[in-house]
């Protein structure tokens, strides 16, 4: 039988290549990964972290598998095998400036991952990660002011430490959101962040979510960076949840209804 690829002319694939590519078929297979996507991160991860670290984190997922799974996130399903693989890959590698530009290259190859990489502008030169820390520190030498800092986190949380008169909440995020033209991917979207409130803002948020598990907390604070605390640490200024917010909003808008009729 004669291939497409030599039917047109086209050089056969190497050897290497083609054992690359059975390799990731495989490891594919082991984690029920048969979308096109995952398939080239795993193909991705197969030829930069090489065959035997690849396999390692997959018989680590397969172990969590065996005992019992692993959460995802919101606390609220499993995650599949696959994302078990690649959860084990990026926490790993997300511990050193090597394996941060290596989950780069996996996982956002192209900037937003999505369709084909553009030309820069033109003068403005491609962003280069290796020089961020480096273009970072320039940038600091000379720092503005921020007048107003404000961060918002919504999610549900997972285990409450109540201590006197704070409450202390963990929540993870994992997913980058779709950036502008221009704005580097984060060499890993997994960012965790400690949520301190106060125990009276906390009361009223609690009894939410206890009665309603889709509900999700919805925290407005000041960001910091506090050396004993792993991620970003959030100050609290406001604690409620989506639902209270959603009621909040139904009542406005019976009572502007009513209004209006009379």
């Amino acid at each position: 039988m004669v291939t497409a690829s030599t039917q047109s002319g086209a050089t056969p694939p190497q050897p290497a290549m083609t054992a690359l590519a059975s390799v990731a078929d495989e490891i594919a297979a082991r984690v029920a990964e048969n979308e096109s996507a995952p398939s080239r991160q795993i193909a991705r991860a197969v030829r930069i972290l090489g065959e035997e670290r690849v396999r390692a984190f997959v018989a680590q997922a397969l172990a969590v598998e065996a005992a019992g799974g692993m959460m995802r996130g919101d606390g609220r399903r499993r995650r599949s095998v696959g994302g078990v693989f690649f959860h084990v890959m990026r926490d790993e590698l997300r511990h050193d400036e090597t394996g941060r530009k290596a989950a780069y290259k996996i996982f956002r190859p192209h900037g937003s991952g999505r369709g084909t990489p553009k030309e820069p502008a033109a003068g403005a030169p491609p962003f280069d990660g290796t020089t961020c820390s480096a273009r970072a520190a320039e940038a600091m030498e000379q720092p503005g002011e921020a007048t107003t800092v404000k961060l918002t986190v919504i999610g549900r949380p997972g285990k409450m430490v109540e201590r006197g008169d704070v409450v202390r909440v963990g929540l993870r995020s994992e997913k980058a959101p779709s950036l502008p033209k221009g704005v580097p991917a984060p060499l890993s979207p997994q960012t965790d962040y400690m949520v301190r409130v106060g125990r009276k803002q906390w009361v009223k948020v609690a009894a939410a979510l206890a009665a309603d598990p889709a509900d999700k907390v919805l925290i407005e604070g000041y960001p910091t960076v506090q050396p004993d605390v792993a991620g970003i640490t959030v100050h609290a200024t406001s604690a409620t949840t989506t639902g209270i917010q959603a009621g909040k909003r139904a009542v406005q808008t019976a009572t502007d209804h009513v209004n209006q009729e009379s």
